[in-house]
């Protein structure tokens, strides 16, 4: 990781030249991942981009992560994060991380090209996502990227249900459709059942397995 240093309220030439330029989405979460780690912050890719590994591209604009951040990095987070023309005060995030009713992302937005960082908090009172942060997994995602870390299947597929269960948002079953296609007998389904359990999501883990046809795993 990169050693942090304060943060200049100018940004250097390069991030300029970035801002300005045509900002591809893959220059986007490269962008987002080298302001985690100037800033020290472990990190995993879920949602759509994490489909990407295990099932099946589909377009996106929104990069979501998973993030394990203490207060004492906040400050840190948020000049990073500037730097790069993405304006998160550190009071904001705060609010986030000391609000337990409900699991809102921080978003960060880049005001020039539109795409949005959505990151959610490992928090001490979440034993799944903290189990699923143990159980990130290194992919390379190519010359842009290379190796980044992303749920596990078994995981992004639970996180898929349960986003399913809240919004009814259809694509969420096309991913989990698309990740058991293609990694199927790859997958820890003993694993998967245990956590459907645990968060109620058993009718629904039954009609993706009567629509697949994978009764029974």
């Amino acid at each position: 990781m990169f050693d942090h240093k304060p943060c200049q309220k100018s940004v250097n030439r390069r991030e300029q030249i970035v801002s300005q330029e045509y900002l591809s989405f893959e220059d986007f979460m490269k962008m987002i991942l080298t302001v985690l780690d100037r800033a020290g912050i472990d990190y995993m890719i879920g949602g759509a981009v994490a489909a990407w590994a295990w099932g099946e591209p589909r377009s996106t604009q929104d990069l979501d992560l998973v993030i394990h951040l203490s207060t004492e990095k906040v400050n840190i987070l948020s000049e990073e994060l500037e730097r790069v023309e993405i304006y998160l005060p550190a009071e904001i995030i705060l609010e986030n991380i000391h609000e337990i009713r409900a699991d809102l992302p921080i978003n960060a937005i880049h005001g020039a090209s539109g795409y949005k960082a959505e990151m959610f908090l490992v928090r001490e009172t979440d034993e799944f996502r903290k189990f699923a942060f143990q159980r990130r997994v290194k992919v390379d995602f190519g010359p842009v990227l290379g190796e980044v870390f992303v749920h596990s299947p078994e995981d992004l597929i639970l996180y898929k249900m349960l986003y399913y269960s809240l919004s009814q948002q259809t694509k969420h079953i096309r991913d989990i459709g698309a990740i058991i296609g293609a990694m199927d007998e790859q997958l820890d389904y003993s694993y998967i059942q245990k956590w459907v359990r645990q968060n109620d999501l058993t009718a629904i883990w039954e009609t993706i397995q009567k629509e697949l046809g994978i009764e029974g795993k």
